[in-house]
């Protein structure tokens, strides 16, 4: 074992220690209890931990290719970590969705598989240990308030919503969800879930609505921008999560080249769907048209696992590894749904406890367009995040860090990636779902230009909401949820696009370097095959593969 590598096993082990949550989802065994700590203590005393880790990463000589690349991913994993708690978002990130305390446990405790007793132990703690955990999250809410980092109005009080949705229908507690070893696990848990949790999330429910929520910014002040420090802290988060130094402002430009860019493509394909040519008239149908809307969650959720199962049938013609882990497709569930995204992907446990599961948002079904289910079922799935994340679990001849390293850039670049190597894959099924794809290019792109808008320009909530709907034909529930979503999550939202651009840059480069010599399932077997990396590790491991075969 080298250095790099040792000095990457200590990281993952560090990294565990502060959020101990992480391996559980994972599924890779671990005798850590707890949930991690919210306090500043503990926050300063990870960033002691994370400039630790880079300056030592930075001091090592690697001796071959695969440890430099190591080295790299460990200093900018850790980097990015520090940039992130720069951002002080622990005080001002109150929301429904999962990126906040109480919304992120209601979602993040029920996927922890849980088949002996003492993996049923620990989880036991790791509710007994929620009172603590969101009392600390009320502290830094009210540090945040005193420092003048408030959160948004609208954001708490749906976070406050969805606290009183989970508390109104203990029967339906998703901390109940899983299966436990036997009656007695199942029946201390429920105990222990309503004389200890459920009143841990109605104080903090209380703190909200009585302490906070008359501090919030309102809707016309969303962004990062109008807190004190609020543009260092926003270059902080762009930089975390593109892994460039990429400006707001270039950022913001190029998505309305994009934007621009796409009206021809959605001119070619509305002639052949829709008979015409005009960008509004064929937005407007896409919004419109009822038979575009789904009459049922059977309907949409059965959608998704046929497209799904297509591409996995076509996948070994693309692809020279294909990964064996299972998949399956789920709804949301019903309390999350309301403040939720239209889908998201949870990789499958390394333990092979719990298949790889595609969440498709059903809430309000009838006002969610049918076109797009294709697209995003390729983006989350297959070819996408489920294919990239098992494809990393079987590379097991690298260190831990590497399989489950994050690097939001490198991951959700892939999956906007692979909307449109589905096109190249023959995977949509008619013109009407290429235009769902060139319609998920519109919001990413817009994405570019309305997390830019709120968080550096500005920009007011409803400026984010039109720009969306004059530019992009997302219904107006999914305009809503997504604007919500960027200034909750500032900077994630960025990483799509910049990721995508940049893979295909590089598989260009690939191309026109290598000329008959290049082969798709081999470039597509280098880019997956070393883990989640930052877009400039990508490249240099891109390049080292074209160099042996020139």
């Amino acid at each position: 074992m080298t250095e790099v590598t040792k000095l990457a096993d200590e990281f993952v082990e560090a990294l565990f220690d502060a959020d101990p949550l992480w391996p559980a989802v994972l599924g890779i065994e671990s005798d850590r209890d707890g949930i991690g700590e919210l306090s500043d203590v503990a926050e300063a005393k990870q960033r002691t931990v994370l400039k630790d880790f880079a300056s030592r990463g930075l001091a090592l000589e690697p001796r071959t290719a695969e440890d430099r690349t190591t080295r790299d991913v460990l200093v900018s994993l850790a980097n990015g970590q520090l940039d992130r708690i720069s951002s002080h978002s622990a005080e001002y990130t109150i929301t429904d969705m999962l990126v906040a305390p109480a919304a992120g446990l209601l979602t993040v405790l029920p996927m922890i598989a849980i088949g002996t007793p003492v993996q049923a132990e620990r989880h036991l703690r790791r509710l007994a240990a929620i009172p603590k955990y969101l009392e600390q999250a009320a502290e830094r809410h009210r540090s945040g308030v005193a420092a003048g980092r408030v959160p948004v109005e609208h954001l708490v009080r749906a976070a406050i919503d969805h606290l009183d949705r989970y508390l109104a229908d203990p029967a339906a507690d998703p901390l109940l969800r899983q299966p436990m070893p036997d009656d007695e696990f199942t029946k201390r848990r429920a105990e222990l879930v309503e004389s200890t949790v459920r009143p841990a999330f109605a104080a903090y429910r209380d703190v909200l609505a009585n302490e906070i929520v008359q501090h919030g910014r309102p809707a016309d002040k969303p962004g990062l921008s109008w807190l004190p420090g609020g543009e260092r802290m926003y270059a902080a988060l762009v930089r975390s999560h593109t892994t460039t130094e990429r400006t707001p402002d270039d950022l913001h430009d190029t998505g309305l080249r994009i934007i621009d860019e796409l009206a021809a493509e959605y001119a070619e394909l509305g002639s052949r769907v829709f008979g015409t040519t005009d960008l509004a008239e064929i937005f407007d149908r896409l919004r419109s048209d009822s038979s575009l809307r789904w009459t049922s969650e059977d309907e949409l959720l059965d959608s998704a696992r046929a497209a799904i199962s297509r591409a996995e049938e076509a996948s070994a013609q693309w692809f020279g590894r294909v990964p064996p882990h299972p998949w399956v497709v789920e709804a949301v569930p019903a309390a999350d749904a309301p403040g939720a995204p239209t889908a998201y992907y949870m990789q499958p446990a390394v333990d092979g406890s719990r298949p790889g599961t595609y969440f498709a948002n059903t809430y309000e079904v009838t006002q969610r367009f049918r076109h797009t289910s294709e697209v995003i079922a390729f983006h989350e799935a297959i070819p996408g995040h489920h294919f990239q994340l098992s494809t990393a679990m079987t590379l097991t001849d690298l260190p831990l860090l590497r399989r489950i390293g994050e690097f939001t850039a490198y991951v959700e670049g892939w999956g906007l990636y692979t909307e449109r190597l589905a096109q190249e894959m023959g995977l949509y099924s008619s013109d009407l779902t290429q235009l769902g794809m060139l319609t998920m290019d519109s919001m990413r792109a817009g994405r570019l230009v309305v997390d830019t808008g709120l968080h550096a320009k500005g920009w007011s909530r409803e400026q984010g909401v039109a720009f969306l709907r004059e530019h992009t034909p997302m219904p107006q529930v999914e305009i809503d949820s997504e604007v919500d979503r960027y200034i909750a999550y500032p900077g994630q939202a960025l990483s799509y696009m910049v990721g995508r651009l940049e893979i295909l840059r590089i598989r260009d480069h690939a191309k026109r370097a290598l000329g008959e010599k290049f082969d798709i399932r081999e470039f597509h077997d280098v880019v997956l095959g070393g883990g989640a990396l930052p877009l400039s590790v990508l490249d240099a491991v891109v390049t080292g593969w074209i160099e042996q075969h020139e």
